[in-house]
């Protein structure tokens, strides 16, 4: 086994030789979409593990998600692609139950964990630890969180080493007060931390293709400040209205050369103190997103009130006229995981199980929504009941007093279509190609 057998000048762009060679232990890495950072440390985390492994000693490294389940699609393939860089992957067992990579000579491992099930983490002794990997890190709460498990990996650092090294690697948030934000920049002063800046500009090695470009610059020609954000890794700031407006795209009817595929619905309700909103989209085969119909009630200044079972009533008179308008079928229906009233009048009246949504922060829903818009994939049908959607979304705004914290929050008033249309974009995200 030779980490020599190939040139890391061709699979490294030549931004990231600090990352290479610091000898410092602590060492975040930020920066923008398509800036080859997680590639980076892959690489790195895979030779040092070859050093150890020439000379037959088991050494292990630990690999960090905050969230278990998105382990398989992420990191640990990342961690098998870079073993393939080296030409080495057959030389391992690569295990899902648990998540594990193990070299069939020497034992050494690469753990993946989340975060979220942190006391099997705390608790499990693994030894022999050179290295560990928070991957995503904006997604973990606070550098507390970091302090609670880094302290039990540095116990058991492996015997031939100096030091356990930490990595973080992770997208800039678009909030300046955001945690990690502050953390990075306050880390700057630390003699013991490189904090690494990279973009997709840092690219001299060509893996940014021509595809990739086309996407960044439409991407800027729609919304600059979100490609600042996404792409160069700027911490742009919210502003105050939440939405570029001109991103939502009226269709006045279907383009000829594009099609349904699906249809989804989304809805966010509140019967007895604000409105219910549901909203019937549709995904084409150019990977559009377009708002069909949207079903809107509000209680304001009615005395009599609808009970959940005509709240249910309405919602299947919605989804069946509108799914048999359109002859396509139902992908998912989704409902706000905080209403339980309705979600069980509709499964007793129609035996439907609506889907609650996995909620996240506001910021990281509303990321969502951004991506898809700036994308160019929003559109809607230029009709009287998708009125009530553009006008909320126009309209939508953060809260001034909170746009200054660590946890911005946006006006909730007549906020309901976007509430629905958060709960579906951040759902589907993974499926249709969006940050979540």
């Amino acid at each position: 086994m030779d980490p020599n057998q190939i040139d890391i000048t061709r699979e490294v762009n030549p931004h990231f030789q600090d990352v290479w060679t610091t000898p410092k232990p602590f060492n975040i890495l930020k920066g923008g979409r398509n800036s080859f950072k997680s590639s980076v440390i892959a690489l790195l985390l895979a030779f040092m593990m070859i050093l150890y492994i020439q000379i037959g000693e088991k050494a292990n490294i630990v690999v960090i998600r905050k969230v278990g389940n998105t382990i398989r699609d992420s990191v640990f393939r990342k961690i098998q692609w870079a073993l393939g860089k080296f030409r080495i992957l057959d030389e391992f067992d690569c295990t899902v139950s648990p998540f594990k990579i193990e070299h069939k000579g020497t034992g050494s491992t690469f753990y993946f964990y989340g975060q979220d099930d942190f006391s099997k983490l705390k608790s499990n002794d693994i030894g022999n630890l050179i290295a560990v990997w928070y991957e995503e890190a904006a997604e973990f709460k606070s550098e507390e969180e970091f302090d609670q498990t880094n302290v039990t990996f540095m116990r058991q650092v492996h015997p031939r080493a100096d030091m356990v090294r930490f990595f973080w690697s992770y997208n800039p948030p678009r909030n300046p007060y955001d945690w990690i934000n502050e953390w990075a920049d306050k880390m700057k002063a630390e003699d013991d931390y490189l904090v690494h800046e990279s973009s997709y500009l840092d690219d001299e090695l060509g893996f940014v293709t021509a595809q990739m470009l086309d996407d960044i610059e439409r991407i800027k020609r729609n919304d600059y400040d979100y490609y600042r954000y996404i792409y160069l890794g700027e911490s742009v700031g919210l502003g105050t209205n939440v939405y570029n407006a001109d991103l939502l795209q009226p269709l006045d009817k279907l383009p000829d050369d594009e099609y349904l595929i699906y249809l989804a619905y989304s809805t966010d309700s509140g019967h007895q103190v604000s409105a219910t909103a549901t909203l019937c989209v549709g995904y084409t085969n150019k990977q559009n997103v377009i708002l069909l119909d949207t079903d809107y009630y509000s209680p304001m200044g009615k005395v009599n009130k609808k009970a959940p079972s005509q709240m249910s009533k309405d919602l299947n008179a919605f989804v069946t006229n509108t799914s048999k308008r359109w002859g396509k079928p139902i992908e998912l229906e989704l409902i706000d995981s905080a209403e339980g009233a309705l979600r069980n009048q509709y499964y007793l009246d129609y035996k439907v199980r609506l889907h609650p949504v996995n909620k996240k922060k506001k910021v990281v829903m509303i990321d969502s929504m951004h991506d898809l818009m700036a994308q160019g994939r929003l559109y809607y049908l230029n009709n009287k009941n998708n009125e009530i959607f553009v006008d909320e979304h126009r309209k939508y705004m953060w809260d001034e007093k909170t746009v200054h914290t660590e946890n911005p929050e946006v006006i909730k008033i007549d906020d309901h279509t976007c509430d629905a249309a958060q709960y579906l974009v951040l759902t589907m995200a993974s499926r249709w190609g969006l940050r979540a």
